[in-house]
């Protein structure tokens, strides 16, 4: 007797130092415990469910484990197996009640000899060859399943009453075998007398809609294998393609798009680069070549949630900026997209009811033709874009950062500069379409002669300077040469209120 209690310590011992805290839990108290154990699958494996005429098929590479408890009798392991109870939620009954005879087996074939590494060996190597599980495991519908009208998790046990006064077995009391299926709907625990359950059944109730119990078991698998995937990605090491140099999966990110892996630091460091300077279509994988991009939530981790507003703010006005039916209300104070349509160059905005000419962006004066010729500068800037010269940012505001940037750069930022976007593109073209970008916006034309008229100071009786008539400032209406004071005493335009 002393002698079985020996090994079963040594063999408690040795199973300790072998697994870590998650896959073997020691009972101090009565020699028993648990161990959890996951079967190894083969590559490319997958897990599927038939409901009518439709089929979901995933590819998975980890499935939620066997749950092992056992207790040691005292005459462990010279005459009598562990009393055990095997607990798993995509097994059948069936299934568990041939994997439980088997274990008995093994421990028939060693009697004498400690078992449970080598059960723990089966279970995790051999137990889908033994169930005649190859590439796919077929989860039972819920019209045939016997799990239907519950959500289960499956739990075989075989008990062992114990031994003789001499010490013997009777063999067939342990042998046999007793199936249970512990219902577990409003718990997510099984009743097995005190063994820890396997993974909690998920009640997912959204929005009024329940699951089913087999949509509940591939919806806790597939969840499963996604955490067990990133668990394994976290502690495996990855060589950054960019600095050259190995990091943990923790400190990386895996761009799901193309597949590459960097590390945080340089990915982290090239988003920001390209946010700062507005051009957030280059918010892409760092790789040659490559213009996958990683997704929101990896760029606001990598970046901070200022710089990923304006990454986001950016990021919707370039897309609506691409879109060849959308257009911004032209008045200064409010710039709301507004969706065209194709058979009119009318448009209004439906945030300040401004009625535009989509070509001129002015009032909208009914069917006479406007066609307004594009910038110098804004031509160039598209011409040279066609031909792949520069790649400059989008929008007025990532140009003016990227303006910014140069002019109070130090030497070597503005050799880098240069060097990114070429000389003509940063001491010409950019130059020239904000200058001509801050004329629109802080001029207006002379109602007479619609010459471009800044105004700097003063009240708002305008005379303009190259056809010395007056006009008032605020609503663009011509003044005549005497009692022009007139309008702004009777009408709603003030002298002396606003420089705009």
């Amino acid at each position: 007797m002393s002698s079985d209690l020996e090994e079963q310590e040594d063999e408690l011992l040795a199973l300790h130092s072998i697994f870590d805290s998650e896959e073997f839990i020691r009972n101090e108290s009565n020699n028993a415990g648990e161990l959890r154990v996951s079967a190894e699958l083969p590559p490319h494996f997958s897990v599927s469910l038939t409901e009518g005429e439709t089929v979901r098929q995933y590819e998975i590479s980890f499935l939620p484990h066997l749950l092992l408890t056992f207790t040691f009798p005292a005459d462990y392991p010279s005459s009598s197996p562990p009393s055990f109870t095997l607990t798993c939620s995509w097994l059948t009954p069936t299934q568990l009640s041939a994997l439980g005879s088997h274990l008995t087996d093994l421990y028939q074939a060693t009697r004498g000899a400690v078992v449970l590494f080598s059960w723990v060996q089966f279970l995790r190597e051999d137990v889908l060859r033994f169930l005649d599980i190859h590439t796919t495991l077929e989860l039972p519908s819920d019209d045939h399943s016997s799990q239907a009208s519950q959500n289960t998790a499956l739990s075989l046990t075989k008990n062992n009453p114990g031994a003789s006064e001499s010490g013997s077995t009777d063999e067939q009391s342990w042998n046999s075998t007793d199936v249970e299926v512990s219902a577990s709907a409003s718990s997510g625990k099984l009743d097995t007398q005190g063994a820890a359950a396997s993974m909690p059944v998920q009640e997912t109730l959204t929005a009024g809609l329940s699951l089913t119990p087999s949509q509940t078991l591939l919806s806790q698998i597939l969840i499963h294998d996604a955490e067990q995937r990133q668990k394994a990605f976290a502690f495996t090491v990855f060589d950054c393609s960019v600095c050259c140099v190995g990091w943990l999966g923790s400190d990386c990110v895996h761009l799901s798009e193309c597949g590459h892996i960097l590390c945080k630091g340089c990915l982290a460091e090239f988003c920001r680069i390209r946010i700062t300077e507005g051009n957030v279509r280059g918010v892409t994988c760092p790789q040659a070549n490559c213009t996958a991009s990683p997704t929101p939530a990896q760029v606001k981790d990598l970046v901070g949630d200022e710089l990923f507003s304006r990454y986001d703010r950016l990021l919707l006005m370039s897309t609506l900026d691409r879109m060849s039916d959308v257009t911004y209300c032209p008045q200064r104070a409010c710039g709301s997209p507004v969706i065209l349509e194709k058979s009119s160059t009318a448009a209004m905005c439906s945030v300040c009811n401004f009625a535009f000419c989509v070509i001129c962006k002015k009032t909208y004066h009914g069917t006479n033709n406007c066609a307004p010729k594009a910038s110098v500068a804004k031509r160039r800037i598209l011409t040279d874009e066609q031909q792949g010269v520069v790649d400059l940012p989008q929008s007025r505001e990532g140009m003016k950062v990227l303006m910014d940037d140069y002019t109070g750069g130090s030497k070597e930022r503005k050799r880098l500069l240069l060097n990114r976007y070429g000389r003509k593109a940063m001491q010409v073209i950019l130059p020239e379409y904000l200058s001509e970008d801050w004329v629109v916006i802080h001029s207006k034309n002379c109602p007479h002669c619609f010459c471009k008229i800044q105004k700097d100071g003063g009240c708002n009786m305008m005379t303009c300077t190259r056809c010395r008539r007056r006009f008032c400032w605020r609503c663009l209406t011509r003044l005549p040469e005497f009692g022009a004071g007139g309008h702004f005493e009777d009408g709603t335009c003030s002298l002396h209120t606003g420089y705009n």
